[in-house]
């Protein structure tokens, strides 16, 4: 599995949570996605790696938005 697919699975994982009504547990593993996706951000030099996993990075601030208003 590499990173985006990794990454979209996370994601959905929250999506599940947040449809649960599982705040804690859709909060956490949001900052545990969060965490990995900045790790990425910080190692990566190739610009397209870094434009598709902005586009993660904005998705995630969303569902922060959702869970946390």
């Amino acid at each position: 599995m590499n990173n985006s697919e990794k990454i979209i699975n996370d994601i959905q994982e929250i999506i599940d949570f947040i449809a649960a009504n599982k705040v804690a547990e859709a909060n956490s593993k949001l900052l545990e996605v969060s965490e990995y996706l900045d790790d990425l951000l910080d190692t990566t030099e190739d610009d397209d790696t870094m434009i598709e996993l902005s586009k993660y990075q904005v998705l995630l601030n969303h569902l922060n938005l959702k869970i946390n208003p």
